[in-house]
């Protein structure tokens, strides 16, 4: 079931949501040749904790980090370690925080050193891509919409689009419903109402679609090999359109 949120619960989700984006671009200046991906998750949680903040991650279902970071061919639910990155790889880091008792969820592909052609060009079009999809988010729209303009943008394109992950509602919950596809037929799906926060965070491989999870029961990858980028944003659904609640006041590259 749903839930809608009222605008005062959608009030106090704005410091969560501010909170998770402002992260995104705290560490970014750290994301270089040489960090490890620990690294990378102390920073964050350290931060996350002196904000009087919880990183939702943390022990979630067992996952033993504050951030994922996901490397290269990882698609999603990459576990932090001592794996330093190098030049010209890309890392995505998914950050979702617990701020006032609610959850904001966001994230964003990085490059480390020099980025590669064929890189930026598949991190552009998953960036168009997811706002292809938020383009779609009003009263009296369609769920599958969403995926429908997602999958209708990137798949002519050659990439190939994750189905086994798909956004998600989120309030007082990490996870709640609706399930958001990023693949669908236009006028399919529960029809959209003012009030429902969920996210949009895409999944786009260079490859084909398929993929597997490694032992660590987390770790999802390409099963080809191929490089994996996401772009992620929380949204409210307003009376004639939706605001996304992850993006920065200003802000126009994501």
């Amino acid at each position: 079931m749903v839930h809608i949120k009222t605008d005062q619960e959608i009030d106090q989700m704005r410091p969560s949501c501010t909170m998770a984006a402002e992260i995104l671009l705290m560490i970014e200046p750290y994301i270089k040749p040489g960090v490890t991906t620990n690294r990378l998750n102390e920073i964050c949680h350290d931060y996350i904790l002196a904000h009087d903040a919880i990183p939702s991650p943390l022990n979630y279902k067992g996952f033993p980090k504050s951030i994922c970071a996901s490397v290269n061919d990882e698609i999603c639910h990459g576990i932090p370690s001592d794996r330093k990155l190098r030049n010209g790889d890309i890392v995505n880091l998914d950050i979702t925080v617990l701020l006032n008792g609610y959850h904001g969820d966001t994230n964003k592909t990085f490059f480390v050193g020099s980025p590669r052609k064929k890189l930026l060009k598949l991190a552009e079009t998953t960036k168009a891509a997811l706002q292809k999809g938020i383009d779609q988010v009003k009263p009296g729209a369609y769920l599958e919409d969403i995926g429908a303009a997602i999958q209708g943008y990137a798949e002519p394109m050659g990439y190939s689009i994750v189905r086994e992950f798909c956004g998600h509602g989120i309030g007082k919950n990490f996870h709640e419903e609706p399930q958001v596809l990023h693949y669908g037929t236009r006028g399919k799906g529960m029809q959209l109402k003012k009030g429902m926060v969920f996210t949009i965070e895409p999944m786009i491989n260079l490859g084909k679609r398929d993929l597997k999870i490694l032992p660590d029961k987390w770790t999802a990858v390409t099963l080809d090999g191929s490089y994996s980028c996401q772009y992620e944003h929380t949204l409210a659904i307003t009376d004639d359109g939706c605001e996304v609640l992850t993006r920065l006041e200003g802000r126009t590259d994501f």
